[in-house]
């Protein structure tokens, strides 16, 4: 088993990891985020890579690409754009030009106006199939963006999931859809992948991550079970932080930072105050 993510300190990282053959899991420290790893899926064929997700930050983009390098003389071909936040995005400018960005049209605008050159959309599912890999880019639902997507390599079973799953982080859910959150992360789960791959936190064994991903979705349910319950007594959302009970959630990294904005997410959801579905 790989170790836990308490055992790992700052200089092991930007570190790789080889999930399969050809298949790698990157990981590297946000400098926006006290620490927290921004993580990429990077899929290795004999016609270009595909690297899921970007980082924040154009050095962290380099380091990126030099990772790549390290393990293949094969270009970037396509880069998926997961999520459009910042933390995500923010350097993306630093990808070789070559390389085409894959987004949901959601997210098109937002990646567009960083990277300053047009995307490729991917509305619901697109197979790529390069050198005899197959790649599936998938929109599963609107979770904590309204544009999230997934890679799904349909032969090693794995799956990286971007922001939709966060291994042992407090959901961010200030651009979420907490209900259809949850419905996405079961669409995901019936994939059966063995590998689910988390956009932030550490990498741990396929049995471990699949375990955590399931954990990653009951503190959702958790968290709109307590925003409900709040919401229907009456509390004003500016109390529902302290009177809601999150526990053993409010332990993980960054509830301190995320649980209001969730619980928010949660009120405005009910009072029919999200964007409804396309």
């Amino acid at each position: 088993m790989v170790a836990r993510a308490s055992s790992f300190a700052a200089p092991d990282f930007p570190r790789m990891t080889k999930l399969a053959a050809d298949v790698y899991f990157y990981e590297h420290p946000d400098p926006t985020k006290q620490g927290v790893t921004a993580n990429n899926l990077i899929v290795v064929t004999t016609e270009g890579v595909v690297v899921a997700d970007g980082q924040g930050t154009v050095d962290n983009v380099k380091d990126l690409v030099t990772a790549v390098a390290t393990i293949t003389p094969q270009p970037i071909k396509y880069v998926v754009v997961g999520s459009e936040h910042g933390d995500h995005i923010g350097g993306d400018t630093a990808f070789p030009e070559t390389a085409a960005f894959l987004v949901h049209p959601n997210s098109k605008a937002a990646l567009e106006r960083r990277i300053g050159r047009s995307a490729e959309i991917v509305s619901g599912k697109r197979v790529l199939k390069l050198g005899g890999t197959e790649i599936d880019v998938l929109f599963l639902g609107r979770a904590h963006t309204g544009g999230d997507l997934e890679v799904y390599l349909p032969r090693e079973k794995i799956l990286f999931m971007s922001e939709v799953f966060s291994n042992r982080i407090f959901p961010s859910m200030a651009n979420g859809y907490p209900s259809e959150w949850v419905e996405t992360l079961k669409r995901a789960e019936r994939l059966e992948p063995t590998w689910f791959v988390p956009a932030h936190g550490f990498v741990d064994d396929a049995p471990v991550l699949r375990e955590e991903e399931r954990n990653y979705r009951m503190a959702l349910e958790k968290i709109i079970a307590e925003g409900t319950r709040l919401h229907d007594a009456g509390t004003a959302i500016d109390a529902a932080t302290t009177g809601a009970r999150l526990e053993p959630y409010d332990g993980w990294t960054r509830a301190a930072n995320n649980a209001y904005s969730a619980l928010q997410r949660v009120y405005m959801e009910l009072d029919g105050k999200l964007p409804p579905k396309p």
